[in-house]
């Protein structure tokens, strides 16, 4: 039946391997590894060395990301920096410090000479095989089927803050099982068409679920300034933002349609954030890595279930919602209360933090914020339709959010099963599982 006569490896991550293929440590398939340096800050933006960053990886791809010149960090080395640690097509770097708990420390990815001779940071390794023996490109398929079984964990010696990868021990330890230099070949070759064909599929659902997010956004800056009726009489809002609204809209300024809260603060308080996504809710309803608490608490305020919260530094990025919980905040955060309909106004704020309508009011110093305290809300101008009027487009922008959110769902998860397929696909024609088809 052609099946090949498969052996034990030994290794319970890899099972069984074809009996004619060879193997070795991987050390012992290297020429060299070196690790990197970070060099000085350039004279001026043109000058200096490019420098590659864990940031550059397009570790789906297991390559560099394809990125415009500017987009790349460049920066000052020596001369024997650079005659040492210049790049060359088929090195292949290896994350030796960095990872979290959703990615542990270890990706690697193969540099095939896309920017000629750069140089690379200091978080990651830099591995040259011995290409009379092996096929740097194979051994790349290889390790990123040793990494997707989670083996880099094993050389991780510790689990919070920063990883670090003991590379010693993994290169002098794991081994490469390898066939042939043309079966090789063909490895690579079959494993990049499919996982090319893959990675279409996947940027174009990519691309549908940003025009999706797009379309909520537009749906919401639509209606809350346009209203339901197209065919409703106009006239100029007097907004710079707005341009028309319906004649019968009212334009009405902050300070008269919001109140301002500090509620006191409850003994049992938990604390509440306001996410850049629009959710208020407890910290501990939302593991967010890299929360720093203050120990003080100084001006700490009460917040409700139904409290209408505008972040005062991410406002701007549409971190503006109603809370889901009562707990305290920070005083960052404003808290308002209105009689028109609460979410009517709430999307309206949305709508201006999408228009980066906050961002061209900004006074803040600190780079992409823009400070929105409750004297700025207060002075804006808001455009007020009847409060049946304001129901209405409630209704209709959460049902359009809820319908585009169950598709983006179904396309998260589309996503999910593609990159589960390209993983078991790389696994099983690199370990020789299966056998590339006679085509």
């Amino acid at each position: 039946d052609g099946m090949r006569e498969l052996r034990d490896s030994g290794l319970p991550w890899l099972k069984e391997i074809p009996c004619n293929w060879k193997n070795e440590t991987i050390r012992h398939l290297m020429v060299s590894r070196d690790g990197g340096a970070w060099g000085e800050e350039p004279k001026d933006e043109s000058s200096g060395t490019i420098c590659l960053r864990i940031a550059d990886f397009d570790y789906s791809r297991g390559r560099f990301k394809k990125c415009s010149d500017e987009d790349l960090t460049r920066r000052e080395y020596t001369k024997s920096q650079l005659s040492r640690l210049s790049l060359k097509a088929g090195d292949i770097l290896v994350e030796k410090s960095g990872g979290g708990e959703k990615t542990p420390v270890g990706r690697s990815v193969y540099y095939g000479g896309e920017y000629g001779p750069v140089l690379f940071a200091n978080f990651m390794e830099r591995l040259r095989f011995d290409t009379t023996r092996i096929d740097p490109e194979y051994a790349e398929y290889w390790l990123r089927a040793w990494y997707a079984c989670r083996c880099s964990s094993y050389y991780i010696n510790q689990t919070t803050g920063i990883q670090n990868i003991n590379l010693t021990l993994m290169l002098a330890k794991e081994r490469i099982f390898y066939p042939s230099f043309s079966e090789q070949r063909k490895i690579i070759d079959y494993l990049d068409k499919r996982c090319g064909e893959l990675d279409c599929v996947i940027t174009d659902i990519q691309a549908q679920i940003a025009t999706l997010e797009q379309y909520k956004r537009s749906v919401i800056t639509e209606t809350v300034t346009k209203g339901l009726n197209p065919n409703a009489e106009m006239k100029d809002s007097g907004i710079q933002w707005i341009g028309n609204m319906p004649a019968h809209w009212d334009v009405i300024r902050g300070k008269y349609i919001l109140h301002y809260m500090q509620k006191p603060v409850r003994e049992d308080d938990g604390v509440i954030t306001c996410f850049r996504d629009g959710e208020v809710t407890l910290r501990s309803n939302r593991r967010e890595d890299g929360f720093t608490m203050s120990d003080k608490e100084i001006g700490y305020q009460g917040i409700d279930v139904g409290d209408l919260v505008v972040h005062g530094m991410d406002g701007f990025a549409g971190s503006i919602g109603i809370s889901d919980s009562r707990g305290k905040a920070s005083p960052v955060l404003n808290v308002l209360d209105t009689d028109q309909c609460k979410r009517y106004i709430m999307y309206y704020l949305r709508s201006m933090a999408y228009s980066d309508v906050f961002l061209a009011l900004a006074t803040g110093i600190r780079v992409r914020s823009c400070d929105l305290r409750w004297n700025k809300l207060a002075e804006l101008s808001y455009p007020v339709p009847p409060l049946d009027e304001q129901n209405a487009i409630v209704k209709h922008i959460d049902s359009v959010l809820s319908k585009a959110d169950a598709v983006i769902a179904d396309k998260k998860a589309q996503l999910a099963t593609l990159d589960e397929y390209k993983k078991s696909l790389i696994f099983e024609y690199v370990t020789g599982k299966k056998e590339v088809p006679l085509s």
